[in-house]
């Protein structure tokens, strides 16, 4: 892998579906395995065997469909776990097992009740077994960012020693900030040599508590993350995972800023959040960055018409880029004349300048009282002399 190419790893039908809403039947997993294999997925974490049957009958479903991307179960750094895991990915292609292992004194205290020297002792233990049974093993010492730092650089080190081919530091919590994300990742890699010398690949894996799963993502990278785990939409448990389709958009347009390489085929990302969308019980909210319905829409008088002059002036990012069709200047209280005369003219009718402001008035009076504005709704502020002379009406309207 190149040094400069940053892997997806999409944990929405594992991590994403954990979230309240959005569990899916196996089927319905397989329609989305298919959807983010379209999207250039590298990774797709296809569940946590060991969780159910149906978690297992989903992996396995998957394994013997899906072909391009690496598919990956979780498990706990327990034997029964792992080797569950590796049943369910026997007809993969490729496989990897995810074991996990919590890190933090606050986890190993009151969740797991073991002390320090037994969770080294496990982690070293699960990833060997793990290993024995998958060339690609991926281990996360769960709550990193809230782990005693020594301690966890020497997890690490004894992931490292066990065969882990990737080390994942989840912000399992969402609770540090971009610069403190990123310098856990450029100590880890100071402290643990093994790392770079042996091409390991360090994981981001970011929760949304705080707002800053994207952010810190991206902190992760410019640290020499090479892996970002992500979900569409940005689902997951309580506010959700990093979202997948804002980090490639971030690694796209700040490609000056990031300088790596993704897989992603970026006009996939709204069909794939809408494939999403349609499985699970929600949308994305319509503020939704790239992928809400407001993200190329446009009511603001001064932005439709420099929308109108050049869209640059208020989109860093064309919709086409991303699989939406086209750009939506919404009429309502707020327009100007530009995007009403260019929404006439969709519409087939020419006015003039004079005509213009008349109807404009009227149309501001009606935008006051009512909330949407359509179509039939402008032509019927239109006088009759207008209506007749109608052209023949654009066919794709905005």
């Amino acid at each position: 892998m190149s040094s400069d190419h940053v892997v997806f790893f999409d944990t929405t039908l594992r991590d994403g579906e954990q979230s309240p809403g959005c569990s899916m039947t196996t089927q319905e997993k397989l329609t989305m395995a298919h959807a983010l294999e379209d999207l250039g997925v590298d990774i797709i974490e296809a569940g946590f065997a060991m969780a159910s049957e149906g978690d297992f009958a989903a992996i396995a479903t998957i394994t013997q469909a899906i072909r391009r991307p690496r598919i990956a179960s979780l498990a706990r750094a327990k034997k029964e776990d792992i080797e569950m895991a590796a049943r369910a990915l026997q007809f993969a292609d490729r496989a990897r097992i995810h074991v996990f292992l919590a890190s933090s004194d606050l986890h190993l205290e009151y969740k797991l009740k073991m002390s320090r020297a037994e969770a080294l002792n496990q982690c070293g233990e699960s990833v060997k077994l793990a290993r024995s049974l998958c060339d690609d093993v991926e281990f996360s010492p769960e709550d990193a960012t809230r782990s005693d730092r020594d301690f966890l650089v020497e997890m690490v080190r004894i992931a490292v020693e066990a065969g882990a081919t990737t080390i994942n530091m989840p912000d399992t919590v969402g609770y540090v900030t971009p610069e403190e994300y990123g310098g856990m990742f450029s100590e880890v890699r100071k402290r643990v040599p093994a790392v770079d010398e042996k091409g390991i690949v360090l994981s981001a894996h970011c929760h949304d508590d705080l707002g800053l799963a994207v952010a810190n993502s991206l902190a992760a990278i410019e640290a020499g993350a090479r892996q970002v785990e992500c979900t569409i939409n940005g689902i997951g448990e309580r506010a959700g995972n990093a979202a997948l389709e804002e980090l490639a958009a971030a690694l796209y347009v700040r490609g000056d800023r990031f300088g790596v390489s993704t897989g992603i085929k970026l006009d996939q990302l709204y069909p794939t959040s809408e494939v999403l969308g349609q499985l699970i019980t929600f949308k994305p909210s319509p503020n939704k960055a790239v992928v809400g319905a407001n993200a190329f829409a446009h009511e603001s008088g001064i932005h439709q018409h420099g929308m109108l002059a050049n869209p640059l002036c208020y989109e860093i990012m064309t919709p086409q880029l991303v699989g939406v069709a086209r750009t939506h200047l919404v009429l309502g209280k707020h327009s100007g004349r530009a995007a009403l005369r260019h929404r006439l003219e969709q519409l087939g009718f020419t006015v003039s300048r004079d005509e213009l402001q008349h109807i404009y008035y009227r149309f501001v009076a009606l935008a006051d009282r009512k909330k949407n504005i359509y179509d039939q709704d402008l032509v019927g502020l239109l006088p009759d002399n207008i209506r007749e002379r109608r052209n023949e009406p654009v066919s794709e309207l905005d």
